[in-house]
């Protein structure tokens, strides 16, 4: 029976990947650090490691005898101490390779991130091969791309390793995306910057799964490389908008904002936080969040479509569909 360790287990990507992996007949073990989402995992035959990425000797001992460790477990936010994104996100893959290397594992999938091409400008069908940023966005998108590094460096000394990067993941028990649009457009209102022109690439859940099973599975001359995942359907927001809130039955509540003066706003809010940080842990919104609805971004998927086989099947519109109906029998 297949083996495989999903890190990140508790997490909304590395949940749904080990369900899906255990009805496939995998034998799956989760890690995380959710004690409660770790129990309903135990409780629906996936076992449940407690286990803290930074700690080496816990996540040493996870990786022994696995035929696969997905790597989806991350420090993900647009705002926090470049420390704490570091311990969890370089430290804590550093621990993962060295886990892998030491025990044999036949393949590690490490989920990485679009951001690490983000910066501040439109940019349009990039590829692997694309230059990143001289600076990075912020402390995520650095500490994902160090972390990259640190995998790219194991596989060149033998280790089976492939990344992805997927954009803009949703689904059913999306607790980031979609969720921060919902809060914005109950609060303020969602900022139209641009009149919401920009173009965003979008991946629905199940989608990104399938990547990583085609990442587990691929012939080893695919290994040592980089992926971009999406649903191969780019959009502009205002129509994301429009078509998500409409299925939810909501009325789109916009703000509309020129980009500087979004950008600006989000720098103010970054500063007055860093100035009062009794204010709280995340200021509302950044310069990056404001970002990320700002300016266009899309991936090219011809790499993973030809080399993997990666071919999405859960178009955008039905993504959306599924959402909203999750959404609205949890909202009733």
């Amino acid at each position: 029976m297949t083996k495989a360790l999903i890190t990140g287990a508790t997490g909304f990507l590395g949940r749904e990947t080990a369900i899906r992996l255990r009805d496939m007949g995998w034998k799956v073990t989760g890690v995380g650090r959710d004690e409660q989402i770790g129990r309903q995992l135990a409780g629906q035959g996936i076992p449940f490691f407690q286990a803290d990425l930074r700690d080496a000797e816990e996540i040493d001992a996870a990786c022994a005898g696995q035929d696969f460790v997905i790597h989806c477990a991350a420090l993900s936010s647009p705002w926090g101490r470049y420390r704490d994104f570091y311990d969890t996100n370089v430290t804590g893959t550093a621990n993962i390779v060295a886990g892998c290397l030491r025990h044999g594992v036949g393949r590690l999938v490490h989920v990485s991130t679009s951001s690490v091409y983000f910066d501040f400008t439109d940019r349009f069908h990039l590829t692997e091969q694309t230059a990143l940023p001289h600076k990075p966005a912020n402390a995520y998108a650095a500490t994902k791309r160090i972390a990259e590094s640190v995998v790219l460096d194991a596989a060149a000394q033998g280790l089976s390793a492939i990344i992805v990067r997927p954009r803009g993941i949703f689904g059913p028990g999306d607790t980031a995306l979609f969720p921060r649009l919902l809060r914005a457009n109950e609060s303020r209102g969602i900022p139209l910057i641009g009149g919401g022109e920009a173009q965003l690439d979008l991946t629905y859940t199940s989608n990104v799964i399938d990547g990583l099973v085609l990442a587990c599975t691929a012939p080893e001359q695919a290994a040592g490389q980089i992926y971009n995942l999406t649903n191969g359907e780019s959009v502009k927001l205002i129509d994301l908008l429009r078509r998500l809130f409409d299925l939810m039955q909501l009325q789109l509540r916009t703000k509309p904002l020129a980009r500087p003066v979004a950008l600006a706003a989000g720098q103010s809010m970054e500063w007055l936080y860093r100035a009062l940080p009794s204010l709280g842990q995340e200021p509302p919104f950044t310069r990056f969040t404001v970002g990320q609805l700002a300016y266009s971004q899309t991936l090219d998927i011809s790499k993973a479509r030809a080399t993997l086989g990666y071919d999405p099947t859960i178009s955008l519109d039905e993504g959306l569909r599924r959402f909203a109906d999750w959404w609205r029998v949890r909202h009733v």
